[in-house]
């Protein structure tokens, strides 16, 4: 176990060129704790710019219907020679593209052909920074079900022990037979969060093109607050609301470890950027934060007595599962019951769930009401103060704002209103408004 180190994972705007990799050799070489480096692919160097990853995509993509990839495998192997040779790296890049190509021609799978940009990166990287290369398909595995295999912990503590520097690609591992698989996208910070818990690091700092988290999306409020300071427990109910920041499955692995996350920024090192806590001190500020998404859907149901019915909500949910829907939420009243679920979860299945509902539960009524929007208030302190709830209402109703839904989770640390969708902007902005200003 490597007590007193920090795992430091690089997005792919922290690696998009040449500057870009100096700054992060420049921020590892700051701090000898900095001993495990996680890099994802080169990402976008301009907004016009494509993914390294979306690359590799396309060329598997081509070649699996027998077109020609050379274009976009042309975009990557300038990008990678571009690289090595601003960073005047001994790396045999050439050699490594042209076997690339070889396995994109031969039919490789595209979780071996994506993973191939975390790979190079990493070679490059290891060889700028000095660093020993671990191949994440050595260390890291899946199990037959496609989920990550806690063996993983192991096999990496035994390739991790050494002295020195270590850099680890993201994204990828291998399932039990030496297959490369992939995480889902964002999963260079997953790979990131393994690493910490296998060598037992006192941090996992998240290095992007931000100086961590704001408390509301800049697009609606664009002056937000940044977030320095939030738990574990805030951040997952901020990111299932549509805060993105940080990839959600990454919480688990440093979670259980009680090990302590930081997003910073690789352009602004020395911003505080935000640290997330297995628990935190609680301050004046109520909240940490204000999330919310559009699209959803409500699912109404009214029946006299409804209350009386004993298993009346386990044969709704079924009905909604045996459609294949997920739900989000089920507000009840005494003779009502409500399920709200994404638009894109119900997709074109609104009328025959509207059917099996009547046929099942002889409902008096039954109506899908969409155009909701759901808004997350959140933060730890909520439960311990009074008029909370008072102060998020009025600033609702004084914004001119019709409450739809009130849900208010058995956590206590968090509040979630449903209002229509064209208020939604509004919204968030009013109660960010009562909270923070």
């Amino acid at each position: 176990m490597a007590s007193g180190s920090i795992v430091c994972k690089f997005g792919g705007t922290s690696l998009a060129n040449a500057d870009q990799f100096r700054k992060v050799k420049q921020i590892i070489g700051s701090d000898v704790r900095r001993r495990f480096v996680v890099p994802s692919a080169p990402g976008k160097r301009n907004p016009e710019d494509t993914k390294i990853t979306d690359l590799l995509y396309l060329c598997c993509e081509l070649a699996r219907e027998k077109l020609d990839f050379s274009e976009p495998y042309g975009r990557i192997r300038a990008r990678y020679r571009e690289l090595v040779e601003a960073l005047g790296l001994g790396l045999d890049i050439d050699g490594l593209l042209d076997q690339l190509r070889e396995d994109i021609r031969g039919g490789a799978s595209s979780d071996f052909v994506a993973s191939r940009g975390e790979y190079l990166c990493g070679q490059m990287l290891a060889g700028l920074l000095g660093a020993a290369f671990v191949d994440a398909a050595e260390a890291i595995r899946f199990r037959l079900d496609g989920r990550f295999d806690p063996v993983s912990y192991g096999l990496l503590e035994g390739r991790l022990g050494g002295d020195g520097l270590y850099v680890i690609p993201g994204f990828y591992g291998a399932d039990s037979e030496g297959q490369v698989k992939t995480f889902s996208r964002g999963g260079s910070d997953v790979t990131g969060a393994i690493v910490a818990r296998a060598v037992g690091a006192d941090l996992y700092e998240n290095w992007t093109d931000v100086s961590g988290m704001l408390m509301a999306d800049p697009r609606l409020v664009p002056d937000a607050r940044p977030v320095r300071e939030i738990t574990y427990r805030e951040i997952r109910e901020l990111s299932y609301m549509g805060a993105d920041v940080f990839h959600d499955e990454a919480m688990f692995p440093v979670r259980e470890a009680r090990i302590p996350i930081q997003i910073r920024n690789t352009n602004r090192p020395d911003d505080p950027g935000t640290l997330i806590l297995p628990e935190r001190e609680l301050t004046d500020e109520l909240i940490v934060g204000v999330a919310g998404r559009p699209h959803f859907t409500m699912l109404y149901i009214e029946k006299a007595l409804m209350n009386q019915e004993k298993g009346v909500g386990r044969r709704i949910l079924e009905v909604v599962a045996s459609h294949d829907i997920s739900y989000e939420h089920t507000p009840t009243g005494i003779d009502t019951v409500s399920v709200i679920m994404k638009d894109e979860e119900l997709d074109g299945k609104g009328e025959a769930l509207l059917n099996d509902i009547r046929r099942i539960l002889e409902p008096d009524r039954t109506e899908l009401i969409p155009g909701l929007a759901l808004i997350a208030t959140v933060g730890e302190g909520m439960s311990h103060r009074v008029g909370i709830a008072a102060r998020l209402f009025v600033a609702l109703a004084d914004a001119g704002v019709n409450v739809r839904v009130i849900d208010q989770g058995s956590s206590e640390i968090n509040i979630i209103v449903g209002v229509e969708e064209e208020d939604y902007e509004r919204a968030v902005q009013a109660i960010y408004r009562a909270f923070v200003e």
